[in-house]
């Protein structure tokens, strides 16, 4: 397979990215081809530096780079030449199967839609983000590439999840949650609660709602929500990690017994670093574009990247998004079995009624 790389985006690229890219094809032999998409003389000393001459690569120069400052929307229309629009250039061209990008998400989403479009039946895309829990991971869709959604949108998240779950991270079978403010299918806004109902008939396994709270009890294997609140979990989520990190470090250094006793924790405290880290997965799945799409963190280092392309790698082999299609079209064949139930109740209901209003004018 032949994987495209923004060799430009993120805040430690091209190094990092370049780096990575090489340590993915060490450990890779299904990679054809990996083509680093970047400004050419940038890239070409990295992979001196790396002391780099596997015949796989191939640069592809771009002169053009989206900061991560930029709008998304605007740069990526203005910036015809930028990494990110080269690098989804070549599997819309396809010539490449998959890209990764660590620079600015929403040039990645938009770059992606633009070229890509979607898949059949897909009304929006949607980043399903994997997020550490103490017994087991659980992904969160959307982490912020459809801000607004309508409830057809969260099932099609839904079923997304599922598969991604399923094919990529090999969990057998899935369990769907709907991110609320309570458990009971009666608690939530408007969109919440109609969502609900569309995900009791989906062809998923739906748990139900799901709180805050809940969201590390490992009760579900995909949390469902719109963009905007999914982004604003991760925000928290990262912040509260940080900040947790640092009372942590400020309250053991206050005393020199505290800092002998992290000795003795400091094999529990890697496990728990290496768990928690964004390195671990290298991306986020942009799914619903017709592609694959792998986006990775901006502070993405060489192992981050390397991760990230190893993902994309497994998504293109698992067939990603042949089993997505096949969940949009149970969703649509279900939709069509309610539109033709409700059909012929409705002519039932017209056949009876024009049946009494013959018997009334008989009688009168």
């Amino acid at each position: 397979m032949k994987i495209a790389v923004d060799a430009m985006g993120g805040d430690f690229a091209p190094a990092a990215i370049v780096e990575g890219a090489v340590q993915a094809l060490k450990a890779c032999e299904d990679i054809e081809k990996l083509f680093l998409v970047g400004d050419k003389d940038a890239v070409e000393k990295e992979l001196a530096r790396c002391k780099c001459t596997d015949e796989r690569i191939e640069i592809r120069h771009a002169s053009e780079v989206v900061g991560m400052g930029e709008h998304p929307a605007a740069a990526v229309r203005h910036k015809r030449d930028s990494s990110i629009n080269r690098a989804t250039d070549l599997v819309k061209n396809g010539e490449a199967d998959a890209v990764f990008a660590a620079g600015s998400t929403g040039a990645a989403v938009t770059s992606s839609v633009l070229k890509m479009r979607t898949l059949p039946g897909i009304r929006r895309p949607g980043i399903a983000v994997v997020l550490p829990a103490p017994k087991k991971p659980f992904i969160l869709i959307d982490g912020g590439a459809t801000p607004d959604c309508s409830p057809e949108i969260l099932v099609q998240f839904a079923v997304m999840g599922t598969a991604y779950a399923q094919q990529v991270l090999g969990v057998e079978d899935p369990s769907v949650g709907l991110m609320s403010v309570g458990s009971e299918d009666t608690k939530g806004n408007g969109l919440g609660k109609e969502t609900f109902s569309l995900l009791e008939a989906a062809p998923i396994r739906f748990y139900g709602n799901v709180e805050g709270t809940d969201l590390f009890e490992s009760r579900v294997d995909v949390v469902v929500c719109d963009g905007f609140t999914g982004n604003v979990i991760l925000k928290t989520s990262e912040g509260l990690a940080h900040a947790v990190g640092q009372w942590m470090k400020g309250e053991v250094t206050k005393n020199p017994w505290r800092m002998l006793g992290t000795l003795l924790l400091a094999g529990a405290l890697k496990a728990i670093k290496k768990k928690t880290s964004n390195k671990t997965y290298g991306g986020a799945p942009l799914l619903g574009v017709n592609g694959i799409c792998i986006i990775g963190h901006g502070s993405s280092d060489a192992t981050a990247a390397k991760n990230g392309i190893l993902q994309a790698v497994r998504a293109v082999k698992s067939n990603l998004n042949d089993h997505i299609l096949s969940g949009i079209g149970a969703i649509s064949e279900q939709a069509q079995e309610k539109a033709r139930a409700i059909s012929a109740a409705q002519a039932a209901q017209a056949a009876a009624n024009a049946a009494a209003e013959a018997v009334r004018v008989a009688q009168a």
